[in-house]
């Protein structure tokens, strides 16, 4: 009866069923080709980019500035700026200069530490690890043993593009690293498996598998079992791709279509000026001549360009020299110029951080609203390294426990990064001030901000005493109070009026609930 009834009603309303269909697309590249992309656009080299985009003339690819071919007799010069690298260089700079020292709970830890950090110059690897993890998408630590090279464990960073990861629903079950090797004049990759408790080793020659003997460099690696708790892989990721499951996304993901335009608009600027230089036209009796031969001077294309033209043989001959300069909208090219390079920067970081004068369109206000979006960024980071790191150091620490027979232990560590995110001293000192004058930042709290761990506790101790006497703040010690049997004597540092010895006389007895004042001297 129910169907009948819906039947009746559509047949009632005119009601067409949907007719579904599907919607096919094809993937353009895989995440190790995006990757791959990501890194030219990093590298930032023209010839590359061009090279990049004529060869994947696929869709959408074939009409971008990039990709495009001048009409032959109307070349442009294609320019790239290099703002995508210089964006992951300055996020990076911001970041790793507010890492302070790993904070542990034990000293026995906190020391092995600091031996594995020094053999393996771990800061210093940072700084490629965070750009490579920003345009790319993702990486992973290898945490290696060799006691031919160090007796302390090694690490290894492999970007995205050479490694794989395998998962058990969210869980992650297996890091997979990729290493190429070359020889006997064919090209061998080594899959290493690191997975909870073991390490396997295999070599491919193609899809073929082969014996790990087959090349020298793989002879001597073999499988290692060890506690199922430890995985000696660390991945490391900032976003989550939208594309790959799994995977990490690029901070360039989006953009690169507005870098592009980018490019284009600063390129056509560019042009605009190269095609708009003075044109000087001198008649031809004007033409400096050579007094030896009275041949015409050819002029000089750096400080005398000139055309030559004919003489004006009219009734009211004037021959004189004429300049030509053609009109070229500067305020609408600038416009462009802002408009694409804030679609560059939206959601990333601050033009103002990146050093980028635009407040010619902006006010002071609108200037510190843009500088959040790097904080942003920022937090994003931060978070992302005090969840990995912790991981890292613990897995270092668990190996050279294992390579020697002891008992892996649980890692407690702390990733301290500075409070204030400013990436400049000036920016610094003004936040502080304007904490210290709203009443919620001692003298003390301001300078432990502002110097942090650049100056030394004794230093900053002077600086404080210093800073509040020039603002007449003055520290006195308070009077000691010695109460016994009634009667109490009064302490100060110092002589007395009277020559004495910084001893105040006994005062007498006082009735019982009449308290002495130490002030007045009652």
């Amino acid at each position: 009866m129910n169907e009948n009834i819906k039947r009746g009603i559509r047949s009632w309303l005119n009601i067409q069923p949907s007719n579904p269909y599907g919607i096919q697309i094809q993937e353009i590249m895989d995440f190790e080709l995006n990757a791959i992309r990501n890194r030219i656009w990093y590298r930032g080299d023209g010839n590359e980019l061009e090279q990049l985009y004529q060869q994947s003339e696929e869709y959408a690819d074939r009409y971008k500035f990039w990709a495009s071919r001048s009409t032959p007799g109307m070349e442009m010069r294609k320019i790239h700026t290099g703002l995508p690298g210089l964006i992951i260089k300055v996020l990076t700079s911001v970041v790793l200069a507010d890492m302070n020292d790993f904070e542990f709970d034990s000293g026995k830890q906190e020391t092995l530490w600091e031996e594995i950090d020094k053999k393996n110059n771990f800061r210093r690897k940072m700084n490629r690890v965070l750009r490579e993890t920003l345009y790319i998408g993702d990486g992973a630590w290898k945490v290696t043993v060799n006691t031919k090279k160090s007796q302390y464990p090694i690490m290894q960073w492999y970007p995205g593009d050479r490694i794989e990861l395998i998962y058990d629903g969210d869980d992650l079950r297996e890091v997979v690293f990729k290493t190429p090797y070359k020889a006997h004049r064919k090209q061998y990759v080594l899959y290493e498996h690191y997975g909870y408790g073991y390490i396997r080793s295999e070599l491919y020659l193609g899809e073929k598998e082969v014996d790990l003997a087959a090349i020298e460099e793989t002879r001597g690696i073999k499988n290692w079992d060890f506690d199922p708790g430890i995985m000696l892989a660390v991945p490391f990721q900032v976003y989550e791709s939208a594309k790959w499951e799994g995977r990490g996304g690029s901070i360039f993901d989006g953009k690169l279509d507005s870098f592009d335009a980018f490019d284009e608009a600063w390129s056509q600027w560019m042009d605009a000026l190269r095609a708009g230089r003075a044109r000087t036209y001198i008649p031809e009796s004007l033409v400096p001549r050579n007094p030896a031969t009275g041949e015409m001077i050819k002029p000089n294309p750096f400080d005398n360009r000139y055309f030559v033209g004919d003489n004006d043989m009219s009734e009211n001959a004037d021959n004189k020299v004429q300049t030509e300069q053609p009109g070229i909208p500067y305020d609408s090219y600038q416009a462009s110029y802002v408009t694409a390079l804030d679609l560059c920067l939206q959601g990333i970081i601050s033009p103002s951080t990146l050093g980028i004068d635009v407040k010619k369109l902006d006010n002071a206000e609108a200037q510190r609203e843009k500088e959040k979006t790097t904080l942003y960024t920022r937090n994003a980071i931060v978070e992302a390294l005090q969840d990995t790191l912790p991981r890292l150091v613990s897995a270092c620490i668990n190996a050279y426990y294992l390579l020697n027979n002891q008992p892996v232990e649980e890692v407690k560590v702390d990733i301290p990064f500075g409070e204030y995110a400013n990436p400049s001293f000036e920016s610094q000192v003004e936040t502080v001030v304007k904490g210290k004058q709203g009443g919620i930042m001692s003298t003390e709290a301001a300078v432990e901000e502002l110097y942090g761990d650049s100056r030394d506790e004794t230093w900053k101790k002077e600086e404080v005493r210093r800073l509040k006497a020039e603002q007449g703040i003055a520290e006195v010690e308070e009077p000691g109070v010695n109460r016994a049997a009634g009667s109490f004597q009064v302490y100060q540092e110092g002589g007395n009026g009277d020559g004495g010895e910084g001893h105040e006389p006994d005062i007498p007895d006082e009735p019982e609930g009449v308290r002495g004042n130490a002030a007045d001297g009652q």
